[in-house]
C-alpha cells in the first residue's frame, strides 16, 4: 500500500499512546524495488531522512551504504553496521575538524563544491577521493535545495583540477535535483549538465569513475496542500534516469559507475504517527466567519516539520463511519502560529464529532519525523518510535 502497509496499520491500531511506527519490512521492500528499477546503481541512504539505528542496520543488511553529513552521522552509521567503504561524506560544508574526524573514521569519499574546501581536504584528508556537486535549479521539487549547495559547471572543472593538483583523487560529479522532485525533466536537465562537465574534464585529461545522481526521489503517499494526492510520475522518472545513465556511459565510457542518495523515497511511506486529538474548537475569525480547528498532539515541532509544504494523509480510526465531516485547519499543540497547515491553501475534511483523546493516524510521515524533532519545544516531547512487524528488530 502507498499510504501505510498492513503491518503498519495493525501496529497503529495496537498503539495506545502517541508514537511513530516504522515498518522495516516495508522499507526493505522499497529498497529492493528501487534496485530493480535502477539495476547496478549503488544506493547510499541519506540518513538525515531517518537517523534510526534499526533502519540503518536493515538497509545495510540489504547492501545499502550511507550518505552522511557530519562525523556524528558517520559514527552512528558505522555503529549500525554500515561499512566505511559504502559511506561518503556528502556535505560540502565541512570544518577542518570535521574533515579530519571523518578521515580518521575511515571515510575516503568526500563531496565538495569550492576551492577552499578542496584546500582543506588536501590538508586534513590527504589522498581522499572527491566528487564535485553541480548546482541545479530545483524546479519541480517541493524543496528546491538550489541556493546553498553546488557550483557552476565552469567552477566544477576548476575545483576538480585543483583537487588533482593538490594530491587528491578527482573521482566524480554529483547533482541533487531537489527534495520530493515531482518531474522527470529535472533528471534530464541534470544529465545534460553532467555530460557537459565530463566533456570539459576529458579535454583536460581527467577521467572520472562515477556519477552521483543524488537524492530527490519522491515519496508516494503525500497530499498537496489542497488534499489531493501528489501522484509523482515514478515510471517516467525511472525511465529518464535509466536513459540518462545509458547516455553518459555511451558518450563517456562504460567504466562510469552510478550512485544515488535516496532518503524519503525509502522511508516516508513506511512510517506513520499515532497521535490524538487535543481539541477541535469552532472559532470565529476576525471577518466573522466560523472555522473549525483540529489541534493534534503532534505538529511541526514534534514530528510533522514539513506540514507547511504538504499534507499528510489522516485516518480517524474510531470515526470510520462518521456521517458528517467539516473543513478544519489542522494544527499542532504548541503555542506557535507556524505550527499549523497553511489554511489559506485549503482546509482538511475531518469528522465533526471528534473529541479530545480520539486517536489520529498520520500516514506517510516516516521521513524527517525523527531528525527534525526539537528536544521538547514548548514542553512537548519528541515521539518515541517502535516497529510494525512483530519480532523486529
Amino acid at each position: 500500500m502507498t499510504q501505510g502497509s498492513s503491518p503498519l496499520l495493525a501496529a497503529l491500531a495496537a498503539a495506545t499512546e502517541d508514537r511513530i511506527v516504522f515498518d522495516l519490512t516495508g522499507i526493505e521492500d522499497r529498497y529492493e524495488a528501487l534496485r530493480q528499477e535502477l539495476p547496478g546503481v549503488a544506493v547510499r541512504f541519506a540518513m538525515k531522512a531517518c537517523p534510526v539505528d534499526e533502519v540503518l542496520s536493515c538497509l545495510a543488511g540489504k547492501g545499502a551504504g550511507v550518505d552522511g553529513a557530519s562525523p556524528r552521522e558517520l559514527e552512528q552509521a558505522l555503529r549500525a553496521g554500515v561499512p566505511a567503504a559504502r559511506m561518503h561524506y556528502g556535505n560540502t560544508v565541512k570544518s577542518d575538524r570535521d574533515i579530519a574526524e571523518a578521515h580518521r573514521l575511515g571515510i575516503r569519499d568526500f563531496a565538495t563544491d569550492s576551492l577552499e574546501d578542496v584546500a582543506a581536504l588536501a590538508v586534513h584528508a590527504p589522498g581522499a577521493r572527491v566528487f564535485c556537486r553541480l548546482a541545479t535549479s530545483g524546479e519541480g521539487a517541493l524543496w528546491g535545495l538550489s541556493n546553498k549547495f553546488g557550483c557552476s559547471p565552469a567552477d566544477a572543472v576548476r575545483v576538480l583540477e585543483s583537487a588533482r593538483d593538490k594530491g587528491l583523487e578527482p573521482s566524480g560529479l554529483s547533482v541533487h535535483v531537489g527534495s520530493q522532485q515531482m518531474t522527470a525533466d529535472a533528471w534530464h536537465d541534470a544529465v545534460e549538465s553532467l555530460a557537459d562537465v565530463l566533456t570539459a574534464l576529458g579535454r583536460r585529461g581527467m577521467t572520472l569513475d562515477h556519477v552521483n545522481l543524488g537524492g530527490g526521489l519522491p515519496a508516494l503517499g503525500y497530499l498537496d496542500r489542497h488534499g489531493t494526492p501528489l501522484d509523482p510520475p515514478m515510471d517516467k522518472i525511472f525511465a529518464v534516469i535509466r536513459e540518462g545513465m545509458r547516455y553518459l556511459r555511451d558518450v563517456h565510457g562504460d567504466h562510469l559507475e552510478f550512485v544515488m542518495e535516496p532518503g524519503r523515497h525509502l522511508v516516508a511511506d513506511h512510517g506513520a504517527i499515532r497521535a490524538h486529538v487535543a481539541r477541535m474548537p469552532e472559532r470565529r475569525r476576525p471577518n466573522g466567519e466560523r472555522q473549525y480547528w483540529l489541534y493534534l498532539s503532534c505538529g511541526k515541532f514534534n514530528g510533522l516539520y514539513e506540514m507547511d509544504a504538504l499534507q499528510y494523509p489522516l485516518v480517524f480510526p474510531t470515526h470510520r463511519d462518521a456521517e458528517e465531516y467539516v473543513p478544519a485547519v489542522v494544527a499542532g499543540p504548541t503555542c506557535d502560529s507556524d505550527d499549523a497547515y497553511p489554511h489559506e491553501h485549503g482546509l482538511v475534511q475531518v469528522p465533526k464529532d471528534l473529541a479530545s483523546g480520539d486517536p489520529v493516524w498520520v500516514l506517510s510521515s516516516g521521513a524527517y519525523a525523527i531528525s527534525y524533532m526539537t528536544q521538547g519545544f514548548n514542553g512537548f516531547d519528541p515521539l518515541p518510535y517502535t516497529w510494525a512487524t512483530e519480532g523486529r528488530p
